[in-house]
């Protein structure tokens, strides 16, 4: 009986397709879509030129088609809008605009990225700024991209749906490589969905095309879908015999849609002029069950949106393969990172000075521009550096892009610091600012550069109070260490120096008995930089490390514990004692671990000090029992579970190797649990996980600090010469359940350290203290903070990110006379004004989500 009714739902299926078929003819779209390999086939130079030469070919094609029916005019796709940067660069306004009319009538279009980018290495920040430029040109011009891509490589984030979302894209199409891979072929040729909406955790999100791959990357599923052949003379040919596989895979069980696309057919090739081919196989292979269009991806979008409104959702990260070619050069993209968290205070600054100063920052725009520029193109996703550009070349171009950014961060940070001391009035003692760039008070430490006499007594000016004080070298230079407290959500206290000296007091830490500790911790660590033992002195005197695979805290892999020279205290008074090391084994590395009074904070900075050609990591083993670990996403705040387990990676076409490491990651029990705060390294490994397998239970990490993850053939070998790396890491535990705000701000604080200068104003403003901003619920992190991109004339920017799993509707205050809030894009193009003169305001945020607003100050 079982078998006759599987065959009668087999025959009803097939005669509802059937029937589906006659009622509905199919439509086929077919995208001519140029791939761009940048930096791989060919250089910037060729690059230029292939761009614009390109560009005047298919608008001069537009043109000589646009007489056609319209499903047979020509158009052309650029995967990114540095194709429109720079022809504009290189072509006259005139030629410019003919560009952006044929933008307007749907004949060319570009997706919101700069250009082809892996993601799983970005930080969330460093993803939006790469969107910049499309942001720019919506405004100044009154267009809108709806797209946005991620090709070739095999993996996808889950958070980048958010991101994409919340930057104004609706749409997004995915073709992989199927090369230079650890996923099979077959694993890439059954996907859950092919068609579905890409959802983030926030419930926003693109809808996605990503076919099976089909035979290899020219075929369906593909990064150049209708390049069936290589020989350009056969292009209609072979556009054709695409469509016909379109058509087969309409109505079809995996694909039961009447509606397919088929796009790209640029593959590797530094450029392609086919237009004619397109319209030509759209006018042969068009019948009357059959409509077949010349697309610009865009509309195949808007006819699955009207004709599909219920596809299936997918929330889910693939892991990462070819994002982890960056860390073959991982001093130089942890420069980048620096640079990216760095900004966070720059442009806070940068916004209260500029509120005095409305002229402030205007000589540095081209800088700025040429930021953007760099971080949407340092993680181009041919960073397998295995093509015609050699690994030399491109590795110097990844250097040129990093300075690009540093340069403009530094500038920035430097100048807006120095400006805001130069705005507040100075006294009759040294006075100097003490700055928090983030959204809720702090106490912390905040180092201040100092060459006078010293001791010396430290006023909190706003409430009277001595504070303690000490001095440090930090990188040869004397600088006054402060215990700096109730320093205001996005503002600042004033101190003040007199001669004399504060109450003595006890030391923050010691070393004695074989042990460093304070009132929090306490730690056993070796020449070599290992920690063996770690106790929280709140929980017990529990012991946090269990040695795991010869493994214990901070290891490199030293064989002995012992190997180096003997620890010595370089720094040491009340508010923080540091302790240093040195060791050649297994490479050349040093190492300095500090202790606080009174903040539950083991900071571990690390740095290896010669070049090193292998794959080396920081092993972090604990002594955790059914712990969950949970880690900083791009955009997304993920489970490292399966998610057929409760996790957020896929059970399938997935890879679990290397985990993004953004800010934390972190290990929790029921009850107690560590976070790890990170700065310079890219990924993590939990345990002995492989690419088809993730070790979910296991308690330990392995913090990748560099090399080239898939052989010496992809990445750039041998950390492209450099000598120097360094890694910043914090320790804090947890008498709770992990909690992602609780993580996110203890991670926070230690990348954001509170930021010190000298008060050099003769007149000005001369509050004690100020706090730009406020929110009412500790969920919502303000996330960045700085003048509109037009000038702060535009307004003032501001990003918050809620990280509590439900929705919240918290209430805001800006500090200034407000005219109004509009709710915009990440990329500050305006979508709707949210209040007038009211103060606060509230505003709605889903669970996770990311939201950016324009406020207009009066």
């Amino acid at each position: 009986m079982w078998r006759i009714c599987c065959l009668i739902g087999l025959c009803l299926m097939a005669l509802g397709m059937k029937v589906a078929r006659a009622q509905q003819p199919t439509r086929l779209y077919i995208a001519n879509d140029e791939h761009t390999d940048y930096k791989w086939t060919g250089n910037e130079a060729q690059y230029d030129s292939a761009f614009v030469h390109m560009l005047d070919y298919y608008l001069d094609q537009i043109d000589s088609t646009k007489n056609n029916p319209d499903d047979f005019q020509a158009r052309f796709n650029c995967d990114g809008s540095f194709w429109l940067y720079t022809y504009e660069k290189y072509r006259s306004p005139a030629q410019f605009n003919r560009l952006v009319s044929a933008i307007e009538s749907g004949h060319i279009s570009s997706p919101l990225n700069t250009l082809v980018s892996t993601y799983g290495a970005q930080p969330t920040e460093a993803v939006l700024r790469g969107m910049y430029y499309a942001g720019q040109m919506e405004r100044r011009l009154g267009l809108r991209f709806p797209m946005a891509v991620c090709m070739e490589n095999q993996t996808l984030p889950l958070g980048l749906s958010s991101l994409w979302a919340g930057s104004g894209a609706k749409y997004s199409w995915r073709g992989v490589c199927g090369c230079a891979s650890r996923l099979s072929n077959t694993s890439l040729a059954h996907r859950q969905h092919q068609l579905y909406r890409y959802m983030g955790q926030d419930q926003t999100g693109v809808l996605m095309k990503w076919y099976n791959l089909s035979t290899d990357n020219k075929s369906l599923g593909g990064y150049a879908e209708t390049r069936l052949v290589n020989e350009l003379h056969q292009a209609t040919e072979s556009i054709a015999q695409t469509v016909e596989r379109l058509s087969n895979l309409c109505y079809t069980t995996a694909y039961p849609y009447h509606i397919a696309g088929a796009f790209g057919y640029g593959w590797d090739d530094l450029a392609t002029f086919v237009s004619p081919a397109f319209v030509q196989a759209a006018q042969q292979t068009t019948t009357t069950d059959r409509k077949v269009r010349v697309s610009n991806e865009e509309d195949f979008f808007k006819d699955i949106v009207r004709s599909y409104p219920d596809l299936p959702t997918e929330s889910l990260s693939y892991g990462n393969e070819w994002d982890t070619y960056s860390a073959s050069m991982n001093e130089t993209t942890a420069l980048v990172r620096r640079a990216t968290e760095k900004l966070r205070s720059a442009e806070a600054l940068a916004s209260l000075v500029s509120l005095q100063n409305k002229s402030f920052g205007k000589n540095l725009i081209e800088l700025r521009q040429k930021a953007w520029e760099g971080f949407g193109l340092y993680w181009e996703h041919d960073w397998t550096a295995d093509g015609p550009v050699s690994a030399q070349d491109r590795g110097n171009w990844q250097k040129k892009m990093q300075e690009q950014i540093s340069t403009y961060v530094d500038t920035l940070y430097q100048l807006s610091s120095k400006s805001l001391g130069q705005q507040l009035k100075k006294s009759t003692n040294p006075r100097f600012y003490v700055f928090n760039p983030l959204s809720w008070e702090r106490d912390d430490v905040a180092d201040i550069e100092y060459d006078g006499n010293y001791p010396v007594a430290v006023l909190d000016v706003s409430s009277g109070q001595l504070c303690a004080s000490q001095l440090i070298t930090k990188e040869g230079k004397r600088f006054l260490r402060i215990m700096a407290r109730k320093i205001p959500s996005v503002g600042y206290k004033v101190f003040e120096l007199s001669e004399g000296s504060s109450k003595k007091l006890p030391v923050a830490a010691t070393l004695s008995d074989g042990f460093f500790k304070n009132a929090l911790y306490r730690l056993r660590i070796h020449p070599s930089g290992v920690i063996s033992q770690l106790y929280d002195s709140l929980a017990q005197s529990r012991q946090l490390i269990k040695i795991q695979d010869g493994k214990y805290l901070n290891d490199l892999g030293t064989l002995k514990l012992d190997d180096g020279e003997p620890l010595v205290i370089e720094n040491e008074g009340p508010v923080s004692v540091t302790l240093k090391g040195t060791s050649s084994l297994p490479v050349l590395h040093s190492f300095r671990i500090t202790l606080f009074k009174d903040i539950p904070r083991i900071e571990i900075q690390n740095s290896i000090e010669e070049n090193f050609k292998d794959i080396k990591t920081w092993a972090f083993s604990f002594d955790l029992i059914n712990q969950t670990t949970s880690h900083e996403e791009l955009g997304a705040v993920l489970t490292a579970k399966i998610q057929t387990r409760g996790g957020d990676y896929s059970a399938q076409n997935a890879r679990y190797d290397w985990l993004t490491f953004n800010h934390f990651a972190d290990l929790s029990e029921e009850n107690y649990g560590v976070t790890l705060s990170n700065l310079d390294c890219s990924f993590f490994k939990l345990g002995a996980s492989t690419p088809d397998s993730l070790w979910e239970q296991s308690a330990q990490l392995y913090a990748l600090a560099g090399g080239q993850t898939d052989g010496e053939k992809l990445g750039i070998p041998a950390q492209h010469g450099q000598s120097r790396f360094n890694y910043h890491f914090a320790l804090t535990t947890h008498a709770q359940a992990f909690d992602a705000t609780a993580a996110m701000k203890f991670s926070l604080e230690h990348q954001n350290p509170l930021m010190a200068q000298w008060i050099t104003g003769t007149i000005g403003r001369s509050p004690n203290e100020f706090s730009l901003l406020s929110v009412t619920d500790p969920d919502l992190l303000l996330w960045s903070v700085k003048p509109s991109e037009e000038g702060i004339e535009k307004g003032l920017i501001t990003r918050f990110w809620n990280l509590a799993n439900q929705p919240k509707t918290p209430a805001f205050r800006l500090n200034l006379s407000v005219r109004n809030v509009r709710q915009t894009t990440h990329l500050e193009t305006d979508e709707l004004q949210l209040t007038t003169t009211k103060s606060p305001f509230t505003a709605i945020f889903n669970p996770y989500q990311l939201r950016t607003f324009r406020w207009i100050i009066r």
